[in-house]
């Protein structure tokens, strides 16, 4: 495994655009409008504000699920950031991605714990998880990434990545329910910078209509008093609380199968990712796999949650067309500065959840038409019911969150299960039309009738 650092990572600079020591040996430096590329950035001024947006993109989400399953927020902040970093470096700058907490690992986390909420052993879990991970990695990286292009071609990986928006669009929902003037404020604003804005500020939308509607909010008073008291009382600096694995096989078992989400998620997300850049990312699957398990394991030593890299920001990617690494450091920097500080922590919890609400209205809608995207760029063709009848099973798994309860403590929600229906339903009629057309002697077919 090589651990180079970032300048090996990038395609080198145009001469005369690069200065010994400066930035632009890391990133061609190019002007606003049009695609910015992963070793491409923005003025450093513009690339801050696309970062800030990131943050605005995941933070919700990954405060959500230590709050759910009781582990200190601002530990799974600060190493959310850290773990960004070090996925970035593992997949040499090449995958423009934000690794935050994952939802996948609620459920055996909350399990782990017990009635006692022994945070110890779900640890214990997140670590032996985040290893397996990055041991299927090296071996992805080692053997080639074919096989996982066999096991999830674009039919497959485009429902999955379709499926994780459509499961969250019930949290957006309950979010903008919870006062509808905010959340379609925070629509129509972001809606109208999009549509009317050319420049820079048309680049940090979603940015901009959080922070238009949220100052709408303080001062109509939409925000929550007890989070403002809980402002006006946190320290600016401080460490948070660091916890530490207790070994125990049970965690282990339990969490085992969420590698196979984060498998998928990760495929996913490069693969939206590779689509919307236009470059192959496939041989660096495995690195990706590898920079998330690490990522994972160092959560998991410390008292963060499990990582995976976030549908949210791909969102953000779509809507900018910024998909600069740099915009990612600064991300997680700031990540790692909200981890350190109370203060500021406390601030974003200041956030209406109806504003929240109206972003993500918008951000899973567009994880979802990127899963479209991947089948029209990939000419899905859908007359074929094995590729038709999978991502249609997927889809209404993952949108309508089939829950399977394995036991009083583990149940499996609509991303793993639409992942797994996907990719049994997919080979099982791909087996079978090729064993009826080989006993017929023809090509297997699998069409549905054409319209005339």
């Amino acid at each position: 495994m090589e651990l180079a650092g970032f300048g090996e990572s990038f395609a080198k600079p145009e001469e005369g655009n690069a200065k010994q020591g400066g930035t632009e040996m890391l990133w061609k430096l190019v002007p606003s409008g049009g695609i910015v590329l992963p070793n491409e950035r923005l003025p450093w001024p513009q690339t801050i504000g696309i970062g800030m947006q990131h943050v605005v993109a995941m933070f919700g989400a990954t405060f959500l699920v230590p709050l759910i399953t009781g582990f200190p927020p601002t530990t799974t902040i600060l190493f959310s950031g850290i773990g960004t970093l070090v996925f970035l470096v593992v997949t040499r700058n090449k995958i423009p991605s934000y690794l935050g907490s994952s939802f996948a690992f609620i459920s055996p986390v909350i399990a782990s714990m017990g009635a006692d909420k022994n945070m110890g052993l779900a640890l214990t879990g997140i670590v032996a998880a985040g290893f397996l991970l990055f041991v299927i990695g090296l071996i992805v990286n080692q053997v080639g990434h074919q096989w996982i292009n066999r096991l999830m071609p674009p039919v497959v990986t485009g429902s999955i990545v379709a499926l994780i928006g459509l499961n969250l669009a019930s949290v957006a929902a309950k979010n903008a329910a919870s006062n509808w003037g905010y959340s379609i404020m925070t629509m129509f604003v972001i809606l109208v910078i999009a549509a009317t804005s050319q420049g820079f500020l048309g680049r940090i939308s979603i940015f901009a209509g959080v922070l238009v509607s949220w100052i709408v909010a303080a001062i109509t008073g939409g925000l929550d008093p007890k989070s403002i008291t809980a402002l006006q009382d946190a320290a600016w600096f401080g460490l948070p609380p660091f916890s530490h694995p207790t070994f125990a096989i049970g965690p282990i078992l339990l969490m085992a199968p969420v590698v196979l989400i984060l498998i998928a998620e990760n495929t996913g997300h490069v693969k939206a990712v590779a689509e919307m850049t236009g470059e192959s990312l496939d041989a660096s699957l495995g690195r990706a796999y590898m920079g998330d398990g690490l990522a994972t394991m160092l959560a998991g030593f410390f008292g963060g949650s499990g990582t995976t890299t976030y549908a949210e920001n791909i969102g953000v990617m779509a809507a900018t067309k910024v998909y600069s690494t740099a915009a990612y450091i600064v991300a997680a920097l700031f990540a790692i500065l909200l981890g350190m500080s109370p203060k500021f922590g406390a601030l974003i919890l200041t956030m209406p959840l109806s504003v929240l609400g109206g972003v993500t209205t918008i951000l899973y809608g567009l994880i979802a038409v990127l899963g479209a995207r991947i089948w029209v760029e990939n000419s899905v063709d859908f007359r074929r019911n094995h590729n038709l009848m999978p991502a249609a099973i997927a889809l209404i798994v993952g949108a309508g969150d089939f829950t399977f309860v394995f036991s009083k403590d583990v149940s499996f929600g609509g991303i793993a299960l639409g992942t797994v229906a996907v990719l049994v339903a997919y080979h099982m009629m791909t087996w079978l039309e090729a064993w009826v057309a080989a006993r017929n002697g023809s090509q297997p077919s699998g069409d549905v009738a054409k319209p005339s």
